[in-house]
């Protein structure tokens, strides 16, 4: 596509340290977006939490707006879940006036993904059949579990600043001695579905359908097993929606990056807590668009 016919780059960047909480909040993301717009020679919006958080929310997640733009439907209650390094799930529900409500429920496949690269030396857990040769280990799931991030109610956020590879071998040390390494792998990928599971039940209980995306999406013993987990909802993935689950955070950001040249508010004080509704993102290099 020639870089004519690109209105502008919406930039996530990459998330280095998310906290929203305290007494100076703030959310750093690298991937300098005067850099983007000076190489490209295209317009880029960032920094798209800045404005949330400052509006007393958590600024994440942000993709529950573009969310219930995409995927809501009247009469059916449905969960987006996003299956990223975090997991986070978007409340859609079939009440057209009922607000809609998003959350991290915690590890995605930031851990399972670090183990793997840890001693398999390869970036991911192809399809969880690394894990599926394991058996979890229930001292280990029950000190992951207790971890507090789990009993907090939404609004709230997190991100791999807290759940990474330090935080787990502070859990491993409290755990029995583990032998096999694929335990281990076995038991993170049931963290990850028994609290997603956990958050869909008390947040959403009467949910009919689950839309999954993100890199997960792919993982076929995950989503194995948060069918188990999940009995009388239809677990599927954004596919069958017309979106394919890679794409589902990028084509957000774009449409994020829409609106913010556009001027439209696209956070949802519903999901992050913040004050009121307002403008996300900030516009970098040539043509600055902005539209109100």
């Amino acid at each position: 596509m020639p870089s004519s016919r690109i209105v502008a780059i919406g930039s996530h960047g990459q998330t280095v340290w998310h906290s929203p909480q305290g007494p100076n909040p703030f959310s750093l993301q690298i991937g300098d977006p005067d850099v983007i717009a000076e190489g490209t020679g295209i317009t880029t919006v960032a920094n798209f939490r800045g404005a949330d958080i400052a509006a007393g929310g958590q600024g994440a997640p942000l993709t529950p707006a573009f969310h219930e733009a995409q995927f809501r439907q009247d009469g059916v209650d449905r969960v987006v879940l996003n299956l990223g390094g975090i997991a986070n799930v978007t409340v859609l529900p079939g009440e057209p006036d009922a607000p809609v409500r998003g959350f991290d429920t915690g590890p995605g496949n930031a851990l399972m993904d670090e183990w793997a690269l840890l001693h398999l030396g390869t970036p991911l857990d192809r399809d969880g059949l690394w894990a599926a040769a394991g058996t979890p280990v229930p001292t280990l799931l029950t000190a992951l579990k207790s971890d507090p991030y789990f009993a907090l109610g939404p609004p709230k956020s997190t991100g791999r600043d807290h759940f990474n590879g330090a935080w787990l071998a502070g859990m491993l040390a409290r755990a029995v001695s583990i032998d096999r390494h694929e335990d281990v792998q076995a038991t993170l990928l049931r963290l990850t579905a028994d609290t997603v599971a956990e958050g869909i039940h008390r947040q959403a209980p009467a949910t009919h359908e689950v839309l999954i995306c993100g890199g997960g999406a792919y993982n076929r013993m995950l989503v194995r097993a948060l069918e188990g987990f999940l009995p009388g909802m239809r677990v599927q993935t954004t596919e069958q929606h017309g979106l394919d689950p890679q794409c589902v955070e990028a084509t957000a950001f774009a449409w994020l990056a829409h609106c913010r040249l556009e001027g439209r508010p696209a956070n949802l004080p519903s999901v992050t807590g913040a004050r009121r509704r307002v403008v996300l993102g900030a516009v970098y290099g040539p043509g600055r668009v902005l539209r109100y």
